[in-house]
């Protein structure tokens, strides 16, 4: 039966603690970290606004009280509702987890997005490929230039899902460049055949078991901006192209070369450039450079200083003349005067490196 073509109600899969952001923060889900001046569930709600969207379940198995306080602090022009997992389900699972809590109709579709992408997605022209092809599922791929790193997602000349196979240990494999992009339209009776209770993963169970049915299996390849947010240096990444408008997002405040937050106390002399972010109540020291990184509120960066593509957590304090570059500073550490954190280097939230105790470079006098 065909559908009216809309899609009304969302799940925004928030999931746990998000780990690989370590060492920033230990205190914050993932998706709660301020990119570009407000949390990411922020881009992606008001994202799904814009293309239709009037309800969303977040669905999270961690600190449901972070998202509580989110919800009922803010509106965003959305109905939104905490589906909360006890124990964390996979995907699969978090999506049937959703279930209870959508009104749709068995025949509707229902958009399902990742908590940790940024794209461009053309989420509206997805709903309506899914309607007009009339299939189960649609998936929002992407090619990317090395796809060793994700699974495989080969189409048919029609764009109907062939296979889904796992990451390409040889050459021989790499079949596609195209990769699932983490975001779905749903007909909802398909969510009710997931089977609830366990673990399930859409990737490796869910959709395998419907090409195995004969269900309909769409892929929309859509080449647009699209980064997955899980490390560290791709968080910065995606904030500096949220500020530079590189990747669009309603939520962004101001389109620019750098985003100062209010409270913000910028030295006369400083430079910020290249998408930088400086939160609220942060101060920047004179003669100070700062381009492509995160500093977050509270954090204090002394004169003289270069921070490139890197993230300074909040409260932290960065001495005088430091080079900071492709590093991740923690929540409250305190890094002395004159020292060099190259690319890879991590601080613990509440380290005290003492001054000159690090450099790298053998160059610097």
């Amino acid at each position: 039966m065909w559908h009216s073509g809309l899609v009304t109600e969302a799940v925004l899969l928030v999931g746990g603690q998000g780990t690989r952001l370590r060492p920033l923060t230990i205190n914050t889900p993932k998706p709660m970290l301020p990119v570009a001046g407000v949390p990411f569930t922020v881009h992606q709600i008001t994202r799904a606004r814009d293309a239709g969207v009037t309800r969303i379940i977040l669905g999270t198995s961690y600190r449901a009280e972070v998202f509580r306080e989110f919800v009922d602090g803010n509106d965003l022009g959305v109905e939104i509702v905490i589906a909360t997992e006890d124990e964390p389900l996979g995907t699969g699972g978090a999506i049937r987890h959703a279930l209870p809590y959508l009104t749709s109709g068995p025949d509707e579709p229902v958009l399902v997005f990742n908590g940790d992408i940024l794209s461009g997605l053309d989420i509206a022209g997805l709903v309506r490929h899914h309607t007009e092809t009339n299939s189960d599922v649609s998936l929002y791929l992407t090619a990317v230039d090395d796809p060793r790193a994700y699974g495989l997602v080969p189409t048919d000349a029609e764009g109907r899902v062939v296979s889904f196979r796992e990451k390409p240990q040889t050459p021989e494999e790499i079949v596609t460049d195209q990769i699932n992009a983490g975001c779905y339209v749903f007909r909802r009776s398909i969510i009710d055949s997931i089977p609830s209770g366990r673990p399930v993963s859409v990737e490796r169970e869910t959709f395998p078991g419907l090409l195995d049915q004969g269900a309909v299996v769409s892929g929309v390849v859509d080449n647009g901006y699209w980064l997955d947010l899980g490390t560290p240096l791709s968080f910065v990444r995606g904030s500096c192209d949220l500020v530079l408008g590189l990747a669009p997002s309603p939520a962004v405040a101001a389109i620019g070369e750098s985003l100062v937050l209010e409270g913000a106390v910028i030295a006369d002399d400083a430079y910020l450039g290249s998408g930088t972010t400086v939160g609220a109540g942060a101060v920047i020291g004179s003669e100070s450079v700062v381009e492509g990184a995160v500093v977050f509120d509270g954090a204090v960066v002394g004169s003289a200083v270069r921070i490139t593509n890197s993230i300074i957590g909040v409260g932290a304090r960065i001495g005088a003349g430091c080079v900071i570059d492709g590093a991740v500073i923690g929540d409250g550490a305190v890094i002395g005067a004159d020292n060099e954190l190259l690319t890879g280097a991590r601080v613990w939230p509440g380290a005290v490196l003492g001054d000159t105790a690090v450099r790298f470079s053998s160059d610097r006098g």
